[in-house]
């Protein structure tokens, strides 16, 4: 935790962390790239709260590790790829729920500075509502979960389809 703390101070200082350097988060992305392990839960629920709330863009997963050894730089190296294919509109990068420990790749360092770095605007949806990493200070925006991000990714693509339906609805009753 203190180490935690000491390199949270430090990049603050540097203004990394800074409201001002943050981008917003595009309305209606078209392509979303998900960094996260292919393999877990959280990119299941991620796809799963798209799908249910009929968002139509399309997700490419960035596989890497999300903890242990190595996993930062695998992240750093997903990170960098979006950058070269130039095909997202937005990035997620996350996982589910762990212990600090488990969440320590995204408070590395490296991979807090190539968020930081990344032309395209990142969400941070790392772990539970109450865990808090480098990451989520350092990315555009911060959802509490995967899952959190799914729906703030897809809610004004929702917010349309109403307002379409709304209008629909009225110009049936106008004719």
């Amino acid at each position: 935790q203190r180490e935690f703390e000491a390199l949270k101070a430090r990049l603050a200082a540097e203004g990394l962390f800074a409201a001002e350097r943050k981008r917003a988060i595009p309305a209606m992305p078209q392509c979303v790239g998900f960094i996260t392990s292919p393999t877990g839960a959280a990119v299941q629920d991620f796809l799963r709260i798209l799908t249910r709330r009929g968002w139509r863009g399309r997700v490419v997963v960035l596989p890497a590790k999300v903890q242990g050894e190595g996993a930062a730089a695998e992240m750093v190296a997903m990170l960098a790829l979006a950058q070269e294919l130039g095909i997202f509109d937005l990035l997620v990068i996350g996982r589910g729920g762990g212990s600090l420990e488990d969440l320590w790749a995204f408070n590395e360092e490296v991979l807090v500075r190539a968020v930081v770095a990344s032309a395209v605007p990142v969400i941070s949806a790392v772990g539970h509502e109450i865990d808090f990493t480098l990451c989520d200070f350092a990315a555009d925006a911060r959802a509490e979960t995967p899952s959190a991000a799914a729906e703030l990714i897809s809610s004004e693509f929702v917010a349309s389809a109403e307002r379409a339906d709304r209008a629909r609805e009225e110009m049936q009753s106008a004719l």
